[in-house]
């Protein structure tokens, strides 16, 4: 089993930044893709970015040139370094973790973007 124990949500206004961090415990051998997903109000849930063990990183659209996903495989940790937020990034944020066959979510952490 894999825990994942997301961070660094918050209320921020529109502009402005926040990191979320993904703290992964457990049984963490091989762990594959990491990445972070969301989840607003009414809506699906969305991929927001990705990244592999070998640092391979995938962007949604909406986020790319404003998000950065990185990677720390020593601290078994990801981070979302989001940056020029808006208020429709307001939503639950989510980290996912593959460990073949399984996959693992963290409980989410809100974002909220005022205008």
């Amino acid at each position: 089993q894999v825990q994942l124990v997301e961070s660094g949500g918050g209320l921020v206004q529109a502009g402005g930044s926040l990191r979320l961090s993904c703290a992964a415990s457990g049984k963490i051998f091989s762990i594959g893709t990491m990445g972070w997903y969301r989840q607003a109000p009414g809506k699906q849930r969305e991929l927001v970015a990705s990244i592999t063990s070998g640092g391979i990183t995938n962007y949604a659209d909406p986020v790319k040139g404003r998000f950065t996903i990185s990677r720390d495989n020593a601290k078994n940790t990801v981070y979302l370094q989001m940056s020029s937020l808006k208020p429709e990034d307001t939503a639950v944020y989510y980290c996912k973790a593959r460990q073949l066959p399984n996959v693992y979510w963290g409980q989410g952490t809100q974002v909220t973007v005022s205008s």
